[in-house]
């Protein structure tokens, strides 16, 4: 079949599309005045529509991504506060319409720690809001990648990234690959971990960052759903940690406490460590699973150019591995 960014940058689909988006624009009693696709990924595209009554932008996504018209859909009405009502959808061929919010919170001044507390405090309060949805979240096709699961999966990643072929850039190190092998131990732990503690599995972002919110009347909106997850609810700092402690601009700890501080779950110091280093395993093992399943429909020179994440992040698994831990 051909990849997905080949099928979305012709002629066939983009006069589908058209079709579609001027329908979709007349009920709104406006018309469509251009399309520019300026972003196209093996896993998703954007389409900026102009239209008489202001601009709204379009997303398409891959199979493996199809679920997140759905998911923003029920999420704009379990969460109306956090998460703006797409404008329409095809969820059967992830096709999403939103509204212009302007520019995101990272897009008008770089994120200061006020802006990070904002974003994680949003986040946790939107995770318990949803928590014993899990239902109707996996019902959209949300991945189910629940701590229960994440041994099966680590185990599933490790055999397809090793029996590929050599010279394949998703294919793990010998060296690499043994070392994984070695550290399963780890992943039963962890995954055992954080089945076993108080919080409950809930919605996971899996992008989460000030880029991918607006600031919206005094409130944030969450968008950019693509990388979402069914898992453990500690999973969603790993990204913001990386990106703050990358940057260096920004201390972590008070904006991790101010995450922690909506979920009023007790804990003590050593419990709640225990808890993030598992989390960093399961979110590694997941983060693998989701580039994987994201490259699906990715062509030859897209592998080359993004085929390294999938082993990338299940490596960071031995991050977690102490020194004769193993």
């Amino acid at each position: 079949m051909p990849a997905f960014s080949t099928v979305v940058t012709g002629e066939v689909w983009h006069a589908e599309a058209r079709a579609w988006l001027t329908d979709m624009v007349a009920g709104l009693g406006y018309d469509v005045t251009s399309v520019a696709q300026p972003r196209v990924r093996p896993w998703s595209t954007q389409l900026v529509v102009e239209t008489t009554g202001g601009r709204l932008w379009f997303k398409a996504g891959c199979a493996a991504m199809r679920f997140e018209p759905g998911l923003q859909s029920l999420l704009a009405r379990v969460v109306p506060e956090e998460v703006d009502a797409p404008v329409a959808v095809v969820p059967e061929r992830g096709w999403m319409l939103t509204a212009d919010r302007g520019t995101t919170l990272a897009d008008t001044h770089e994120p200061r720690p006020d802006d990070w507390a904002s974003v994680l405090r949003t986040w946790a309060r939107l995770q318990r809001a949803v928590a014993d949805r899990g239902d109707e979240m996996r019902d959209t096709g949300l991945p189910d990648r629940s701590p229960q699961g994440t041994v099966d999966r680590f185990d599933a990643m490790l055999d397809r990234l090793t029996t590929l072929p050599p010279g394949h850039p998703a294919r793990l190190a010998d060296e690499v690959a043994k070392d994984l092998h070695d550290a399963r131990p780890i992943v039963e732990r962890a995954a055992h971990t954080l089945a076993a503690d108080p919080f409950p599995t809930t919605l996971q972002h899996g992008d989460l960052h000030p880029g991918n919110v607006f600031a919206v009347d005094g409130t944030l909106r969450v968008f950019d759903f693509g990388d979402a997850q069914w898992a453990h609810p500690l999973e969603a700092l790993m990204v913001p940690r990386a990106v703050v402690e990358h940057g260096g601009r920004v201390p972590w700890a008070p904006l991790q406490a101010a995450y922690l501080a909506e979920w009023d779950v007790p804990t003590d110091d050593g419990a709640l460590d225990e808890m993030l280093r598992a989390a960093a395993v399961t979110h590694a093992v997941n983060r693998s699973s989701s580039w994987w399943d994201a490259l699906d429909e990715a062509s030859d020179a897209e592998w080359d150019d993004w085929g390294e994440a999938p082993a990338r992040h299940l490596a960071r698994v031995l991050d977690e591995v102490a020194p004769g831990q193993v």
